[in-house]
């Protein structure tokens, strides 16, 4: 695999290895790809918990009868899809 990098980007690779802190500039790339990876993950556990306290919420209260019909659900839905679609044709 080639990876172009920006001029920039190479300078940064450059400083980061003559700080002493990398010894080559596949060092620093693996490093970026190993931070970007966990950055990845902690990512998708947070979407994850989200969820799970959305589903929580709301079987609690379906458990207390708080309940909104289907069908209103759905027109609130199409009612904002309209708005949306009218806010991006008049831009």
């Amino acid at each position: 695999m080639n990876i172009s990098l920006t001029p920039e980007q190479e300078k940064f690779i450059d400083l980061q290895i003559k700080s002493g802190g990398y010894s080559s500039g596949d060092e620093v790339i693996a490093q970026a790809l190993q931070l970007l990876e966990e950055n990845y993950r902690q990512s998708v556990e947070q979407r994850l918990e989200e969820l799970r306290q959305k589903i929580a919420s709301a079987t609690e209260q379906i458990a207390k009868g708080q309940l909104t019909d289907g069908e209103i659900v759905f027109a609130r839905i199409q009612e904002k899809i309209c708005l949306l679609s009218e806010a991006q044709s008049e831009a």
